[in-house]
């Protein structure tokens, strides 16, 4: 089973870990991208703030993080799971899982990332401030620029099994499972059961509970069908829609009856 989530926009301080090094991250296909865009990146962000601060989206109060983004080939890195945080990352609360659940988290849970096309949880990253909707000098939207490297190298990452799509509709940009990989991955709305409303907030802490329980049970479901069974064996009301063609992804509800 590989799971794709989205990051965080909020992340941990880089700590005092060894710096990055990119030649050691997983998915080596995407290393020469990723080089390319932390090039433009940390160029952007030694030069004008202002200008920097634009580009990246970022509010007055979040000025610090344009110095950061310059100090990346520096900083140090630590396990993209304790990088990010937020809401998700909250609920799936990696560092608390037993040993053998870490394990299975390392093995398939796979972070997209504007800067880094798409990380494993073990991978050593430094904290940095670039979404997937930025358009960088020379670079265009990243949505965009990520999609042939990711091509690549993201059919092989799945292997012959299940694709489970929680991210969110600017990283979905990056990569689309296509063809026969496209049969076998779910996405995933999170639902008010009495409205019949899509949550938004809660969202996230549902898919990261909902992960989290996978990871905990040593669910493996070899396809859709058998993730949905083993989400109701894990007290989710699940809903399930197959596809009407070939080259579709199942589409998959998840009701709640309360929203926390």
């Amino acid at each position: 089973m590989l799971v794709l989530l989205p990051p965080s926009e909020g992340k941990a301080s880089s700590g005092r870990g060894a710096p990055l090094k990119l030649e050691s991250l997983s998915l080596p296909a995407l290393t020469e991208a990723r080089e390319t865009v932390l090039g433009e990146l940390v160029e952007l962000c030694v030069g004008d703030e202002d200008t920097a601060r634009e580009v990246l989206g970022l509010s007055e109060g979040l000025r610090g993080e344009v110095a950061k983004n310059a100090e990346l080939r520096t900083a140090g890195a630590r396990p993209a799971g304790e990088i990010y945080t937020g809401v998700l990352y909250d609920a799936l609360d990696l560092t608390t899982l037993d040993p053998a659940a870490q394990r299975r988290a390392a093995r398939s849970l796979l972070v997209f990332s504007g800067l880094w096309g798409a990380v494993r949880v073990t991978d050593r990253i430094p904290s940095y401030r670039c979404s997937m909707g930025v358009k960088l000098p020379g670079l265009g939207a990243l949505g965009a620029y990520w999609r042939t490297p990711m091509a690549a190298a993201l059919p092989e990452a799945a292997g012959d099994g299940l694709v489970l799509d929680l991210r969110s509709a600017a990283y979905a940009t990056a990569w689309k499972p296509k063809g026969e990989v496209a049969g076998r991955t779910a996405t995933v709305r999170v639902l008010h059961a009495p409205t019949r409303k899509v949550v938004s907030h809660f969202n996230k802490a549902t898919k990261g509970r909902m992960v989290r329980s996978l990871l905990t049970a040593g669910a493996a479901p070899s396809g859709p069908a058998e993730l949905v069974e083993a989400l109701r064996d894990l007290g989710y009301e699940v809903e399930a829609q197959a596809p009407a063609k070939a080259g579709q992804a199942w589409a998959l509800d998840v009701l709640v009856e309360e929203i926390h």
